[in-house]
């Protein structure tokens, strides 16, 4: 078992392995972060129950996928998460330190010569990796450690739609974001259609199909997280602001 683990094939499988539990993770955070603009288009935005219940039949569509976010099974999911995007690095790192020192520059691990020839991604995957995760680290400090965090430590989750307005009200954080999703998608894109070349899904009839479906899969996870980032800046800036529950919060910012 050792031996596999740190043979090239099987450092390839567990990057493959632990990149399919992020892009599963991906998808349902993101399904669940839309809500908001589903609460928007309803004109339910920032409906939150006055009782601290959770799933209230006061609370809107957002408010309902957090409570879902903070209960036990996804507590015991979010370490797992925790280990599997950590070994993710490591394992990121460690191949392409590997293929550093073999082929002399900075590569994502080759899973087949059809590799060698592909996209700037393909070739750039580190790198693609080290801005995704600038992007995880910022996100984790302004939603994870005030929701999550806050009640694993035995405290009380601050409001996710004021959460989403006031990270989300200037133009430059925006932007940021949106430079951040695009590479995103970019790692996101090859990562997909690498993760099953890896365990062999490489004839050629099937290679096309998963190069489609890793950009449907890729483009769907980065369209989710870019409505909510946009949504909440034009509700920060052009509907939510005029509304009195906002206006003690948002006159900090």
């Amino acid at each position: 078992m050792a031996n596999f683990l740190t043979s090239s094939i099987g450092k390839k499988f567990i990057q493959s392995v632990s990149g399919a539990f992020l892009i599963i993770f991906l998808l349902l955070h993101g399904t669940i972060n839309f809500f908001s603009v589903i609460d928007s288009m309803k004109g339910q935005f920032g409906k939150v129950a006055e009782d601290a219940v959770r799933f209230s039949e006061g609370d809107g569509w957002f408010q309902l996928g957090c409570d879902f976010m903070s209960t036990p099974v996804i507590d015991i999911m979010v370490p797992i998460l925790a280990l599997g995007f950590l070994i993710h690095i490591i394992y990121g790192i460690w191949l392409s330190v590997e293929n550093y020192t073999k082929r002399g520059g900075i590569k994502r691990y080759e899973v087949a010569s059809k590799a060698k020839n592909d996209s700037w991604s393909a070739k750039n995957m580190f790198v693609l990796g080290i801005i995704v995760l600038g992007f995880i680290a910022f996100h984790l400090t302004h939603f994870w450690a005030k929701m999550q965090l806050r009640e694993f430590m035995g405290g009380e989750a601050e409001n996710p739609y004021y959460l989403l307005i006031t990270t989300f009200k200037n133009w430059w954080v925006l932007a940021l974001y949106i430079v951040w999703f695009f590479f995103i998608w970019l790692h996101l894109n090859h990562g997909f259609w690498s993760m099953f070349q890896t365990i062999g899904w490489n004839n050629k009839k099937w290679f096309k199909r998963l190069k489609v479906i890793g950009i449907i899969v890729s483009t769907c996870i980065v369209l989710l997280f870019l409505c909510t980032a946009v949504n909440a800046f034009v509700e920060a800036n052009f509907v939510t602001a005029s509304h009195q529950w906002t206006a003690p919060l948002l006159a900090k910012f």
